[in-house]
């Protein structure tokens, strides 16, 4: 699995807290061991970011991301809680 960082991602991980940054960052490790671990919650999206998928970093912290080709190539688009990036 490749994984790239969208600008809009990094923009908003800049502004996490020095914990969620780090627990983000766990995150995106796990995901990229198991990409469906039922502790990530990975789920698609629906409505206007039909075609975008989801997994919780932990508590109401999000990714969300664009995965190709049965996740060879995966996108991450945007972190922050629940309001922020739905």
């Amino acid at each position: 699995m490749q994984i790239k960082y969208h600008k809009n991602f990094e923009k908003s991980f800049k502004k996490l807290t020095p914990k969620l940054k780090q627990k983000t960052i766990s995150a995106i490790e796990q995901f990229a061991k198991d990409p469906h671990n039922p502790l990530l919650r990975n789920h698609a999206l629906k409505g206007g970011l039909r075609g975008l998928r989801a997994f919780s970093v932990g508590g109401d912290l999000r990714i969300i991301f664009h995965e190709k080709d049965n996740y060879v190539l995966v996108i991450m688009l945007n972190v922050g809680i629940h309001n922020q990036v739905y």
